[in-house]
Formats: structure tokens, C-alpha cells, sequence
């Protein structure tokens, strides 16, 4: 993503004038924003979605510069593995997501029997992805993917998860005030793009509608009825740090390398407290942290459903650590 930046828009006799930003050029060179929304309105009708559903969420929809602005921004710095994970898997995140874990114990473990999930990483990602279903955005989520679709960097993807989003109102599951999140539209206490809520999210509660906002049954049941989806296997873990031997060859690095644990250990690769490695008949692969830097982890296939979930070394690696904790391993 890159920061917008600034245009010539003129020179006058003081010299250079800078008025606005690229993001707001290329926007002003896109379609009118009327006639981009009477596309969408002619696909959502090809679909099947009912023009009531269409005109009650685009009433009084206009672009936000806003988002258009945070899609194109470079970050301005980049976290170390240590820094993301003292702020990810900080102490205050896992004491409460202790507390969350024995407050919807019941819950949990309802949706562990059903969906194979351990309840530790269902809470972990829930924790991880918006503080326990504190803080799930506060943008329109119609306006904001409308915005991207419109704008047109990645115009495709946007009008497709605009689509999906339409079609989720149409089904009742939100009234469209009620259906808020990030400004990339990344929705409800696990955060699940629209075209993620269509495959995946269930109704947790037997309610009819597939709340991800507000219920947790139904929030947290999705993000399991996801991970199911992608291949969890319950009876894993994700992972253990560990230590490689002197002299370790760096071409068997990475998620392309499978060996069972056996093998890893003939290696030389040990725990990271120096203890032998478990001897269960799995495969897992070696990662380190940073590229070209450790610590290392041996992981196995459920860290690669978590990489499904986001495709980040940090994020994965923070997403079973903070589960080990809450669950008191």
C-alpha cells in the first residue's frame, strides 16, 4: 500500500502549488460515484438480491477519502517479532482472555464438541482480532467497500466483497446502520470480510440469522465452523519454539519443508528448553520469526490453517501463543 502523495495541480507566479493529495486525483478520474452505484445495482439484481435491500443500503452513500486514503498508505514502521508479540500476547490480553474463557465456558467447549476447535484458539484469534469483541470498527461497512470498488486499485475484489455484503443484508442477517467494521470492511468480532461471512459464518445460537457483530454464539461458532472448514485437526496443536543445531541447513527453512518429528530430530533440532522432541508420528516444518532470523518454530498443519486465516508468520505465531497461555500450557 502506497501513501498518497502529493500532485502538482498548477504553477502560479509564487512558485509550485501543491492541492491535493494522488489517492484524491485518481479518484476524480474514476467513474461518476452515481453511475459506479448504478452498476452495482444492475449486478446485485442479476444475483437475485432485491432492489429494496440495494436502495436501503445505498441511501446517502457517498465516497470515504478516509479509505481511500488508509488502503494506499505505506506503514510507517515495522513492529520486531519481540515488539508485535509484547503488544499482541501482552499480559493484560491474556489475563482477560482467561477471564473470557471461563466466562463462556459452556459456550466454548459446545463449539469445540461440534466443530473439533479447541476452545484456546477460537479465543485466541477472537482476542487477537478485535480485543474480544470490543472493538469491531466503526466504519460503514457498504460505504467503505463501495469506496474501494469505486476507487479502483483493486476495484475488482471490492465490488465482489460489495456484492457479498449486499447479499448478507438481503438475507436479513444485519440491518444495513447495524453492519459496521474496519475501513477495508472486515467485519464483526473475528473480522470476516463479507465474502468469508458467506462461506462460513453459522447461526450459533438457532436464532435464524448469522450475528457476527453482536452474538457471540454466532461470532465465535463461525470462527470455528472457518478453521473446521480449512482443515483443523483437533487432536494438534499449532506448534513449540525450538532450538536448531550449529550448522543447521537454512534450505530446510520454511513451510515447503515437511519431515516428521522423528526425522527433525535426528537433525539435532531440540525444544527450546533443550528437552527431545515429542515423539508422535507428525509432520512439521521449521519457520523462523523474521526472514533469515530466529527464534525458530517447528510447526505443524494447524498454523498453516491459521496462516489461511492471515497470511503472517507474526499473526500465526501470536495466534498460538496467546492460545497456549489463555489455556494454561
Amino acid at each position: 500500500m502506497k501513501r498518497g502523495t502529493w500532485a502538482i495541480a498548477g504553477i502560479a507566479a509564487a512558485g509550485v502549488v501543491l492541492v491535493a493529495p494522488a489517492w484524491a486525483q485518481d479518484a476524480a478520474a474514476a467513474p461518476d460515484f452515481a453511475t459506479f452505484l448504478g452498476g452495482v445495482k444492475v449486478d446485485a439484481a442479476a444475483r437475485g438480491i432485491r432492489p429494496e435491500t440495494v436502495d436501503a443500503a445505498f441511501a446517502d452513500v457517498q465516497p470515504i477519502p478516509k479509505v481511500i486514503e488508509y488502503d494506499r498508505r505505506q506503514p510507517e514502521f515495522t513492529l520486531s517479532f519481540d515488539q508485535y508479540m509484547s503488544r499482541v500476547v501482552s499480559p493484560a490480553k491474556v489475563a482477560k482472555g482467561r477471564k473470557m474463557m471461563a466466562e463462556n465456558r459452556a459456550l466454548l467447549a459446545e463449539i469445540e464438541k461440534k466443530y473439533g476447535v479447541q476452545a484456546r484458539f477460537v479465543a485466541a484469534l477472537w482476542g487477537i482480532e478485535t480485543d474480544y469483541g470490543r472493538v469491531t470498527g466503526g466504519y460503514p461497512v457498504i460505504a467503505s467497500l463501495a469506496t474501494l470498488a469505486w476507487d479502483g486499485r483493486r476495484s475488482t475484489y471490492f465490488r465482489g466483497e460489495l456484492i457479498n455484503a449486499l447479499k448478507i443484508l438481503d438475507e436479513g442477517h444485519i440491518a444495513p446502520q447495524a453492519m459496521v467494521g474496519s475501513w477495508a470492511g472486515a467485519m464483526g468480532q473475528c473480522q470476516f470480510m463479507p465474502s468469508t461471512f458467506v462461506k462460513w459464518s453459522v447461526d450459533g445460537n438457532g436464532d435464524g440469522r448469522r450475528d457476527v457483530w453482536t452474538n457471540r454464539a454466532d461470532a465465535l461458532a463461525s470462527a470455528a465452523n472457518y478453521l473446521a472448514g480449512e482443515g483443523w485437526k483437533g487432536e494438534e496443536t499449532w506448534g513449540r519454539a525450538v532450538r536448531l543445531p550449529d550448522g543447521f541447513d537454512v534450505k530446510m527453512i520454511g513451510l515447503d519443508a515437511r519431515k516428521s518429528l522423528a526425522e527433525w530430530s535426528r537433525l539435532g533440532v531440540k525444544a527450546a528448553n533443550g528437552k527431545p522432541l515429542p515423539k508422535r508420528n507428525l509432520e512439521a516444518s521449521i519457520v523462523l520469526a523474521e526472514a533469515g532470523k530466529g527464534p525458530a518454530f517447528l510447526v505443524y498443519d494447524n498454523f498453516r490453517t491459521i496462516m489461511k486465516w492471515n497470511r503472517s508468520t507474526f499473526f500465526a505465531l501470536a495466534a498460538g501463543h496467546l492460545a497456549d497461555k489463555i489455556g494454561g500450557r
